[in-house]
């Protein structure tokens, strides 16, 4: 990260009222390089355990490439088109020798030493780019209501209560290619926030909702406050919950 900003980070996961956990997540930073950062949700879906195990084969797709990664010599756009393909594949064979049939969404985010960044996802699950309490810009999901809200027959209001609204369009696993939309951010600044959630959080939320509580809240706070008011909306009826947040804030002095 450029001098003169540091990086605020949290995590949180929560199993809401589902009887099991397909939602992972991950936030590491580079093993040899001082602030590179990725950031990844991963929301499974298929059965008992093949949902968990579709979101599992994200996580070690993306740690594996990661720990491979030269910000120096490797395109970070290449890397995460690269996890969206190979979770995939492996998630394809996974069914092959399984009666379950794993999915996953997933949403990804790295930070190079530069303060630049990439994004990729794939499904519903969400990536924000927010500058305090504005919406700079975010991922648009691969689902049927935002094809909807894309031809004007949505509000994205009612796309959030739409009883279609967990049909996906594209995702990890699916008989069809998965869509890989990049995004490059070319210089993040102090004032900043990146979140990367599953549909068990946004879903809960408007735009200027998130903007608020992240611009307000450290991201632990937020982290905690998020899935606390996440839970209380979805009154007993809410998904797996998961979220990434990353803060760029200016160094003290």
């Amino acid at each position: 990260m450029t001098k003169g900003y540091r990086l605020s980070a949290a995590t949180g996961i929560h199993r809401g009222d589902r009887e099991y956990q397909q939602d992972q997540l991950t936030l590491i930073s580079h093993p040899r390089v001082q602030g590179c950062v990725l950031g990844v949700v991963a929301d499974g879906m298929g059965g008992r355990s093949g949902g968990r195990k579709a979101s599992d084969q994200v996580m070690l797709t993306a740690r594996q490439l990661f720990e491979h990664y030269s910000p120096e010599r490797d395109d970070a756009a290449t890397v995460l088109q690269q996890l969206v393909k190979e979770a995939h594949l492996v998630i394809k064979l996974t069914a092959i020798s399984a009666e379950e049939e794993p999915h996953s969404t997933v949403a990804a985010f790295l930070i190079n030493p530069a303060g630049d960044c990439h994004w990729v996802h794939a499904g519903d699950s969400r990536l924000y780019h927010f500058h305090g309490t504005d919406l700079v810009h975010r991922t648009r999901d691969h689902s049927y209501v935002q094809m909807l809200v894309d031809k004007g027959e949505l509000t994205e209001q009612e796309a959030r209560v739409h009883p279609q609204s967990n049909i996906l369009m594209g995702c990890l696993g699916s008989e069809d290619e998965p869509p890989a939309d990049l995004h490059f951010i070319d210089r993040l600044r102090p004032g900043d926030v990146l979140l990367a959630c599953s549909d068990g959080v946004w879903h809960y939320f408007n735009d200027q909702e998130l903007g608020t509580v992240l611009a307000t809240l450290t991201p632990r706070e937020a982290s905690e406050f998020l899935i606390d008011k996440a839970r209380g909306r979805a009154g007993g009826t809410g998904d797996n919950l998961s979220l990434v947040i990353v803060k760029i804030e200016p160094l003290a002095g």
